[in-house]
């Protein structure tokens, strides 16, 4: 790549589902000369695992294919343009550790300020609550706390109308046999009030999607189509920003 060349950078934050726990030899690999990711402050060719945050052939979750792949690989064909991931996304996280003076926040802040040198920043992928369904507390706390921090990220990387993209949780969200009551979908229903309070916002559905055995996790496939959606998504919040001028 030639690194004077700018490029269109989106932002990967949230938690296992944006990094990614699809396996990796169950679907194709996607191979695309004009999809990069960051790695060690450069921009690298593409593949997965895009966004390791745990380790990739050990430990019972392995980072493998996420979402990021198909939505990259779909926005380089559509619009002939270079398109740059910043992986940020930590299993296992809540909303709290993504808060403001946090160590993720920091670092998301720190990862793109690097990319910008020589992209810039075109969206915000987010996917994560699993960890904020163990509790009634949390979800109905969610909204507050999502916003804020939302508004803070824009503020720092100075990007006040840049897209941000919210991911539905699964709609057979379980661990094991534990059924986690009714909260995924209120947390759900709490994606679309966030989108309907915050500028540029826009929840991407789930509906229809299958998860790996763990109940946790959204299976390759899933994460393929998933990635689709988000990029459906991206260009439709754009398309009604721009006939809301």
């Amino acid at each position: 790549m030639n690194e004077n060349k700018r490029i269109n950078a989106f932002l990967l934050i949230g938690q296992s589902n944006m990094a990614g726990r699809g396996n990796v030899g169950d679907v194709l690999p996607i191979e695309n000369k004009s999809c990069f990711m960051l790695r060690m402050g450069r921009w690298q060719p593409m593949s997965e695992p895009i966004n390791p945050d745990r380790g990739i052939f050990t430990g019972k979750y392995r980072s493998g294919v996420c979402l990021a792949a198909s939505f990259a690989d779909g926005y380089a064909k559509t619009t002939g343009e270079p398109i740059g991931l910043i992986p940020c996304a930590d299993g296992g996280t809540s909303i709290d550790q993504w808060r403001e003076g946090g160590e993720l926040f920091d670092h998301a802040v720190m990862m793109t300020r690097l990319a910008l040198r020589n992209s810039r920043l075109c969206g915000i992928l987010w996917h994560q609550g699993e960890a904020d369904c163990t509790d009634d507390a949390r979800v109905d706390s969610y909204k507050e706390k999502f916003i804020r921090m939302a508004k803070a990220l824009r503020r720092e990387l100075s990007a006040k109308d840049v897209p941000i993209l919210i991911g539905e949780l699964s709609h057979s969200y379980t661990i094991g046999d534990r059924e986690f009551a009714d909260r995924p979908e209120r947390l759900n229903s709490v994606f679309y009030e966030i989108s309907r309070e915050l500028p540029k916002c826009a929840v991407i559905p789930s509906e229809g999607l299958t998860m790996k055995a763990d109940g946790l996790h959204f299976d390759a496939h899933s994460l393929r189509i998933f990635g689709e959606r988000y990029l459906d998504g991206y260009f439709r919040l754009k398309a009604d920003n721009i006939n809301n001028v």
